[in-house]
């Protein structure tokens, strides 16, 4: 072809048959050395054999990837240590909490699955049921009640040995367990609460029921309006996408301080493959011995198993069982009279109903008739949605529970 002479249609149409014959070949080479590889060593043909040692290039490339897959198959295995090995690293655990000066908690699907909330990255959670392409089994959230860890570290937090929990969850059971607000950050949104982003400061309204029912990605009004200006109330829930702006319930700012005063990081029931992504919390701009001691309980692999002093193959529950008992702390039982849930929600306004089709947590017995009275009452407060109650006087706001 002469120099700077462009090829006429049929030249091109010839030149492209040409690349996509060639590329054919190249796949049907690879799909032969594919199935060669397949068989025992024993069973190859000389033919065989043959084509393998004339296609090394192609041999080295599918042994890379078989040995990559493997690797990621490994890494969804659930593995448990023995019951002795793990008593063995939950008496080292003790030992650290006991002598933490600044101990804060990450926790992540893991520690719900008792309450039989699936995780995401399990053998049966709902990402590895959906590449499967499996369907996943509806939940009843309202159905659920804090598990056994929950109330280990609401424990933890009375006593003082635990400063800060920072929470991957949605499901609101930290804040049910009785965990105090100003000690939780739940990054990614709680459902039971929905916000006024037009009042200042937002206006928070806690409910008995799942909020995001009419919410998605990039929508998340609620169909709801705040009871002070009439804006329309948004959902707390931050996407996989979506950046979260709102300073309640995500409380970013208590989350970047803990983990900055932290000098032990203790991690139950979290993948950390989301977590790993948001370097205030791991303090990524200190030298390696300047950072906190990082301790992980999780049955599967995670990103930081490198990184820490100790890592626990167990479930949450047995762990966290072992560690109080450890600690010499008996665990609190849930009490659903004391669940901080129906203290702090906002009754629906007349009309308001018909907003939701999700079923409600359901209120203790002596609590049901006290709910009904207060159904016309409007919140006292933006922040913590406390309303007038009966046998308060006007004005004064009912106390939260201890």
């Amino acid at each position: 072809m002469a120099a700077g002479r462009s090829l006429s249609r049929s030249e091109r149409k010839a030149a492209a048959r040409a690349e996509f014959l060639l590329q054919e070949e190249q796949r049907e080479r690879r799909r032969q050395v594919s199935r060669i590889l397949h068989k025992p060593a024993a069973e190859r043909s000389s033919e065989e054999a043959a084509v393998l040692s004339g296609c090394q290039e192609i041999v080295r490339d599918l042994d890379r990837l078989r040995k990559k897959r493997e690797r990621l198959r490994r890494r969804l295995e659930e593995v448990c240590d023995e019951p002795e090995e793990l008593k063995r690293k939950v008496s080292k655990l003790s030992a650290v909490v006991r002598g933490a000066k600044h101990l804060v908690i990450y926790t992540g699907a893991g520690i719900s699955t008792a309450a039989s909330i699936p995780d995401y990255r399990g053998p049966n959670g709902v990402w590895t049921m959906l590449q499967k392409g499996r369907s996943i089994r509806a939940t009843d959230l309202s159905e659920a009640e804090p598990t056994l860890t929950h109330m280990s570290i609401a424990c933890l937090h009375k006593h003082k040995l635990v400063q800060h929990v920072v929470s991957q969850n949605c499901d609101g059971l930290h804040l049910r367990s009785g965990l105090p607000r100003e000690a939780l950050s739940e990054l990614h949104g709680n459902m039971y609460i929905e916000v006024c982003t037009s009042c200042t400061p937002n206006r928070e309204y806690v409910r008995v029921f799942d909020v995001t029912e009419r919410t998605a990605l990039h929508r998340h009004h609620t169909g709801r309006v705040c009871h002070k200006c009439g804006a329309q109330l948004r959902d707390t829930i931050v996407h996989f996408g979506e950046k979260g702006i709102l300073q309640q319930p995500l409380n970013w700012e208590a989350a970047i301080e803990a983990a900055s005063k932290a000098d032990v990081i203790l991690c139950l029931g979290s993948s950390l493959k989301v977590l790993k992504k948001y370097p205030h919390l791991w303090c990524m701009s200190r030298p390696p011995r300047c950072r906190p001691k990082l301790y992980i309980v999780n049955l599967q692999w995670t990103p930081k198993d490198d990184l820490a002093a100790l890592k626990l193959h167990g479930k949450c529950d047995d762990v966290m069982t072992l560690l109080m008992d450890e600690l010499g702390l008996p665990i609190p039982s849930y009490d659903r009279t004391k669940d901080p849930i129906f203290s702090l929600a906002v009754p629906l306004r007349p009309g308001e109903e018909g907003s939701h089709s999700r079923k409600p947590v359901a209120p203790p017995a002596h609590l049901h008739e006290v709910q009904l009275g207060e159904q016309q009452q409007v919140p006292t407060s933006p922040l913590t949605g406390g309303w007038f109650g009966r046998g308060c006087a006007k004005g004064t706001k009912r106390k939260k529970p201890s």
